[in-house]
């Protein structure tokens, strides 16, 4: 009675075993291709948003025309290390800090 038993609960034969590498790597083969995916198609293309943003920056100078991220359009007056100030009219200036410029203007954007 308790032969069959004792051959119901032994390990199973080294040939049978359904893990080993190939199984762990076919299991994670899903969440690899997930994560290239993403990586291609968000996270790049962000990150070189955000570089070509960065160098747009370091390169602004007096006299630029620029937009801030509130539509505020300016002309570059002076440059620090984190503000820029831009004159928006006659005897206007404002302070604003230098992540919040948008983008430069260019000749043809003129209106």
């Amino acid at each position: 009675m308790f032969d069959s038993i004792a051959w119901a609960m032994a390990p199973a034969q080294q040939g049978s075993q359904p893990g080993g590498p190939q199984a762990i790597f076919t299991s994670f083969l899903p969440l690899i291709i997930i994560f290239a995916i993403f990586y291609f198609l968000l996270i790049r293309p962000q990150q070189k948003r955000a570089k070509e943003h960065r160098e747009m920056l370091n390169a602004l100078k007096k006299g630029d025309k620029v937009i801030t991220n509130g539509g505020i359009y300016g002309v570059v007056e002076s440059v620090g290390e984190k503000t820029v100030t831009l004159k928006i009219a006659e005897n206007t200036k404002i302070k604003i800090g230098k992540a919040y410029i948008a983008t430069v203007r260019t000749s043809a954007e003129e209106d």
